[in-house]
């Protein structure tokens, strides 16, 4: 996308790199999608099992019946050998994948950009040996696999970095062809673009349902058989398990994500077009991004990124995620960049800020930013003024100190010139009675 430059840039303002969304997926295949998500679960349940759950640890099951249902129907969706509802979201997903695949000490293939913070606190609590390759070169890639080091690779499907422009399918290609398990990570991808990470090839998908409108802290490994029982091995107490009526919840929700996810997909292209044709005065760049979840980033023309999500949320934003497309984010959120995306470009902090529409329209988004930065400006110039007069009165004060001190200076003055005057009076008196006399 061709950035927006403007006159009034200053030259110290850092640029947007160039980045690399992902595909998305229109809102007649979304429609396609939740059509055929319907089919699976009709496969799976009874009509009446739909309006009722079980709970606990079922003897032969390990867990409720309805959980397995749910999990039964996400296989089949994903086209995979079988999948695992866990606690813990997309997180507790990703510990739970990898926990079953590598051990301390096993070497781990990834890609060369800032980890995910929890992600890097699962690696560092599993104590595998991660090796660095930039996914973004396919012979570097092809050179590490051909090693024979690596049993396992760990991709993350959207952007570590935000110059990344390595295609997932590629990467996991290369991983099968030399033999290499592969464990994605589809947090933010999984229902936005056209095939997942399990549906690309890979071993195993990890996913937050609590980011596809499900129940707080559940989510999925979608994959192997082997590697999802593992999975669910390790998860044989009662207490970890996903009971039937947080599945049901979660298989409920997800019916509404493929068009709703497309729908803002195209809101945010929208949006981009617009502040790219120079409609709100005050933005300097845009880029659609995949950082983290697919959003915009707006960099602007002051240093005012840090103040801008509070001022946006007085006009209707959310000024911070809850889970990042959550059930409960229905404003457009106007955020900083991610943790992860400043560690690779920390100058953008106080420029830049990533906007996500959720369930808004593009005029909303629009508004909320023009009137944001509207906003910004006032207070700037008040700012300005106050400290005009707060100068002007400082310098009006030392003035006044000035005239009174000079006003001082000449009083001491003439009272200093009169008692010289009186000392030569009396000096003169005194010489005249000493000279000698004339007659």
């Amino acid at each position: 996308m061709t950035p927006v430059n403007t006159p009034s840039t200053p030259v110290n303002s850092p640029s947007l790199p160039t980045t690399h969304p992902l595909a998305t997926v229109s809102v007649e295949d979304a429609t396609a999608r939740q059509f055929r998500l319907l089919e699976c679960t009709a496969a799976h349940f009874e009509g009446p099992e739909l309006f009722a759950a079980d709970a606990g640890v079922v003897p032969g099951l390990g867990r409720p019946r309805t959980t397995a249902q749910v999990e039964a129907v996400l296989a089949d969706f994903f086209g995979a050998e079988d999948a695992a509802l866990v606690q813990g979201a997309g997180t507790g997903a990703i510990r739970a994948a990898l926990n079953g695949a590598v051990s301390a000490g096993d070497p781990l293939l990834i890609h060369r950009a800032p980890v995910y913070r929890t992600t890097e606190v699962t690696l560092r609590g599993i104590g595998a040996r991660t090796h660095e390759v930039d996914f973004n070169d396919l012979d570097a890639l092809r050179a590490e696999l051909s090693s024979g080091r690596f049993r396992w690779a760990y991709v993350q499907h959207t952007r570590q970095r935000l110059g990344d422009s390595y295609d997932p399918a590629a990467v996991l290609a290369a991983c099968r062809e030399a033999g290499v398990r592969t464990i994605v990570d589809d947090n933010y991808a999984v229902m936005r673009v056209p095939a997942s990470g399990v549906e690309l090839g890979a071993d195993a998908s990890c996913f937050s349902l609590f980011k596809l409108h499900g129940p707080e802290g559940i989510g999925a490994v979608v994959g192997a058989r082997d590697l999802v029982e593992h999975v669910r091995a390790d998860n044989y107490s009662g207490g970890g398990q996903v009971q039937g009526h947080q599945a049901l919840d979660a298989l409920r929700a997800l019916t509404h994500v493929p068009v709703m996810w497309a729908l803002q997909s195209r809101v945010g292209a929208e949006v981009a077009e617009r502040l790219a044709a120079g409609e709100v005065p005050g933005v300097a760049e845009v880029r659609i991004a995949n950082a983290q979840d697919r959003c915009l980033l707006v960099r602007l023309e002051r240093p005012v990124a840090r103040e801008l999500p509070d001022v946006a949320a007085r006009f209707g934003a959310a000024p911070y995620p809850v889970g990042s497309n959550s059930r409960y984010e229905i404003a457009p959120l106007f955020y900083r960049m991610s943790r992860s995306a400043l560690d690779d470009a920390p100058a953008l902090a106080d420029w830049t800020v990533r906007i996500n529409p959720m369930r808004a329209g593009a005029d909303l988004v629009v508004d909320i930013l023009r009137r944001s930065l509207n906003e910004l400006s006032s207070l700037n110039e008040r700012s300005s003024l106050n400290e005009r007069s707060s100068l002007n009165e400082r310098s009006s004060l030392n003035e006044r100190s000035s005239l009174n001190e000079r006003s001082s200076s000449n009083e001491r003055s003439s009272s200093n010139g009169l008692s010289s005057s009186d000392e030569l009076s009396s000096s003169n008196e005194l010489g005249s009675s000493n000279e000698p006399s004339k007659d």
